[in-house]
Parts: structure tokens; C-alpha cells; sequence
């Protein structure tokens, strides 16, 4: 199951690269909306703080496993995400094109992450009995 965590990194790790090359463009598909001034230097701000979380969440070594502190990490920020970008969609009324397949992205990168983090607790606690 490692490899939910490397598609669960690749996303705020493309997603952060996106929004530091051109928040403009990245406002425009997602909310449908022009970004200028304040929201340019926040837009990259915050791609500099998800390329950041998506880079410390990678899985490291072929033989290491993935530390519980990235799966719970990106495990938040996909389910903060899914409820903000359907907050935004929903009553907001956002209309970005791409909006709601974000969503929908981040609510399957929550759901998978959840239940790798289910599976590898139980697994954690069997070794511990078993031990």
C-alpha cells in the first residue's frame, strides 16, 4: 500500500509546483477566478507551503516504511481540502472547471490514506502482541 503515499505526496507536490509557477492560471480552472495582487503572493505562499508538505511526506528508501506522521498529514490536508473546495462549490458558488474533480481527487486520496492508516495500525498492533 506505499504506493497511496506516493500518489497522496505527488498531489500537493505538483499542486504547490502549480500554484509557485502561475497562481493565476491555477485561480482561474479551480475557482474560476482571477488572482491579482494579495491573492498572487498568498496563492504562492501557500504553493510553497504544499510543495513543501508534498516533499516531506515522500517516501524515502525502497525498504523504509512511510513514517505515520506523513500518512496523518496528508491524511488532514485532503480531508481540510474536500470540505473547503465543496464549501466553496456549494455555497460559495465557485465555479472553477476543475473544481469539483478536486474534489473528487481529494476525497479518494482521504478515503485510501484512512485506510492505509487503518490497516497499517492494526498490523502495528499485531506485531506488538505477537511480540
Amino acid at each position: 500500500m506505499r504506493w497511496i503515499l506516493y500518489i497522496a505526496a505527488a498531489d500537493p507536490t505538483l499542486t504547490g509546483l502549480f500554484l509557485l509557477v502561475s497562481p493565476s492560471l491555477f485561480g482561474q480552472l479551480i475557482l474560476g477566478a482571477d488572482f491579482s495582487g494579495a491573492a498572487l503572493a498568498l496563492g504562492r505562499i501557500g504553493g510553497a507551503a504544499m510543495f513543501a508538505l508534498g516533499l516531506a511526506s515522500w517516501p524515502s528508501g525502497a525498504t523504509m516504511e512511510p513514517s505515520t506522521a506523513a500518512n496523518r498529514a496528508l491524511l488532514i490536508f485532503n480531508v481540510l481540502a474536500v470540505h473547503y473546495l465543496s464549501y466553496l462549490g456549494s455555497i460559495a458558488n465557485t465555479k472553477g472547471v476543475l473544481l469539483w474533480p478536486a474534489v473528487a481527487v481529494h476525497a479518494a486520496l482521504a478515503i485510501l490514506l484512512a485506510l492505509r492508516w487503518s490497516v497499517s495500525t492494526r498490523c502495528n498492533r499485531t506485531d506488538q502482541v505477537a511480540a
